[in-house]
């Protein structure tokens, strides 16, 4: 594994001050002014913080074009996409929808069939739907690419309503309305939200414009607020940056679970999952409840997490969740099976010649599962990594990871311009993408992207950082204050506290053949600590870098220290 440095994050003292002054916690006010954060109200967490949905373009033309269907009783489909993001943003629209009245039903497209988005593969089964012919089809978490899909929509008579965070292209599609932060006229001041909070944000307008047409008044209006631990979900999982609006979205969604009000799904999968609800934590979200989602999309139908998401049912929900539990399994196998293998061919690469970049590919790889392969690869050489696995009709089809250093679409970008018939196809954005070549083509591929790397870079060869928040005082050291940092919102752009400190090692064992367990010292206190998928033993003197935990047992509760890196002193 690639040794990091550990770099400490810029502290803001005066701004520190004056957040603890507005009333933070000292410590969260240094964790905070150190994350970027200038003034109280970007700590805020209450619904009336949000940012107003008229910011967002063609909004209000969305609303009117639903509320005009809900009113005529049109046929609504929601055309999602197969991940978390997608299954949750769909999840929200049909329950939202059915709320005020409409006649709406879904449709999800297959990874292996249809691949992603409103393709016109998938509008011609939009257009056999089992519910009927759509009169407007609703996007969720896709679509702004999706050009030839609307195009061939609307000469087929079904109009097409977009929603999507995705960075759009040169040409937009021809909708009746298309709702993106991310879109060239959109002023929304939050360009992170995820495909779930721009289909939520629809709702609110909806619901809005319903009330003014008289559907409903202010006391009897649809709860949307009900629906915050599905938007948590979303939001977490699809690894969006954590700006002061989706931190709120995320906020209110966890303070849902631990109040045990959380959808019959979500809490069917929290079980399943073994995490306490009362205890949440966006971790739980991203690490333990969003991969059992992702699986479905990733081995069979995505259909089955919307299904989860959906049903009232406690009972329902339950067997979906098993489902979707025993799903997981059999992709933590195959994933496990394929990392295997890649790490035997890389490693062998590597000591033949090392390199900038790393290229795997096996004949007998799983699509939906090489994206966490090359995630796991990422981490380990920290190199961009792409992924193959087998396609149709000759192509191999790749999913990348990459570092800071290397935004992975420009790379391809430089890829396809020096070589104009190497890459099929290929989008994504700065740490993640996918594209299809030729298998034939493979070898020319690797150089290709090795040089593309290098040149777009200046580097051949990256050093891993943990940015950290220097020594945590020891007064800080106890439950209270790790229950305080567990309930906050951490994640993508605004990361969790990592503290780095010396410590002695009392005594060390090996977990399950690959996780190390300590016992350590600090300034007369002894603490538990983990280092999850290192086995290597260290000496009596280290510097850690930590996050505190609370390990709960036994009726107990504890500090835990998780370790993200130790070296001897």
């Amino acid at each position: 594994m690639a040794r990091p440095i550990l770099s400490p994050r810029p502290q803001q003292p005066h701004i520190a001050t004056a957040l603890e002054q507005a009333g933070l916690h000292p410590l969260l006010a240094q964790l905070y002014a150190a994350r970027q954060v200038t003034s109280i109200q970007e700590t805020q967490s209450r619904w009336g913080a949000l940012i107003p949905p008229q910011h967002l373009h063609h909004i209000e033309q969305g609303a009117q074009r639903l509320a005009d269907a809900i009113e005529a009783q049109e046929r609504i489909l929601i055309v999602a996409d197969y991940d978390c993001d997608g299954a949750t943003a769909c999840a929200i629209g049909l329950r939202a929808l059915t709320e005020m009245g409409a006649d709406v039903d879904f449709l999800v497209p297959n990874r292996f069939e249809t691949g992603y988005g409103l393709s016109p593969e998938v509008v011609h089964l939009a257009l056999e739907h089992p519910n009927g012919r759509p009169d407007l089809i609703v996007t969720v978490d896709n679509g702004i690419a999706s050009v030839d899909g609307v195009a061939l929509a609307n000469e087929l008579g079904m109009q097409v309503l977009v929603t999507d965070h995705h960075l759009p292209g040169d040409q937009l599609p021809d909708a009746v309305a298309i709702i993106n932060p991310n879109h060239p006229n959109c002023g929304f001041p939050s360009k992170n939200l995820a495909g779930v909070g721009v289909i939520f944000y629809l709702m609110l307008a909806l619901r809005a414009e319903l009330r003014e047409r008289g559907a409903f008044g202010v006391e009897d209006q649809p709860r949307l607020d009900q629906l915050a631990d599905i938007l948590a979900l979303g939001t977490v999982a699809d690894v969006v940056q954590l700006d002061a609006n989706n931190r709120l979205l995320v906020a209110q969604g966890l303070k849902q679970i631990r109040a045990n009000r959380a959808h019959a799904g979500i809490q069917a999968l929290f079980q399943v999952a073994g995490r306490q609800p009362t205890e949440a934590n966006a971790f739980d979200l991203g690490f333990a409840v969003g991969p059992r989602i992702n699986a479905a999309g990733r081995l069979t139908d995505m259909s089955l997490g919307i299904r989860c998401l959906c049903t009232d049912d406690p009972f329902e929900a339950a067997e979906l969740a098993k489902e979707l539990d025993r799903i997981n399994q059999e992709r933590r196998q195959i994933e496990s099976g394929m990392h295997q293998s890649a790490l035997a061919s890389v490693e062998q690469m590597m000591q033949l010649q090392p390199s900038a970049s790393v290229c795997a590919y096996g004949p007998d790889w799983h699509q939906g599962v090489v994206g966490l392969v090359a995630s796991r690869l990422k981490e380990k050489y920290w190199r961009p990594t792409i992924a193959f696995a087998p396609g149709d009709n000759g192509e191999i089809k790749g999913s990348g990871r990459s570092i800071p250093d290397v935004h992975l679409r420009d790379v391809l970008d430089i890829v396809s311009k020096k070589h104009p018939n190497l890459i099929l196809k290929f989008g994504g954005h700065a740490m993640a993408a996918g594209l299809s070549i030729h298998e034939s083509n493979l070898e020319t591929f690797k150089t290709a992207f090795e040089q593309a790397v290098i040149q777009f870079s200046g580097k051949d060869h990256f050093d891993p950082i943990i940015e950290h928040d220097g020594s945590l005082p020891i007064e800080h050291v106890h439950i209270d204050t790790a229950t305080l940092l567990t309930q906050q919102v951490w994640g993508a752009g605004f990361p969790a506290p990592v503290f780095v400190d010396q410590f002695q090692v009392l005594h060390q064992r090996v977990l399950k053949d690959k996780h190390l367990k300590l016992r350590v010292e600090r300034e007369g206190q002894i603490f538990d600590a983990i280092w999850f998928n290192h086995a290597e033993p260290l000496n009596d003197t280290i510097e850690m870098a930590y996050r505190l935990d609370v390990n709960h047992w036994n009726g107990k509760s504890s500090v835990q220290f998780m370790v993200d890196f130790a070296q001897d002193l």
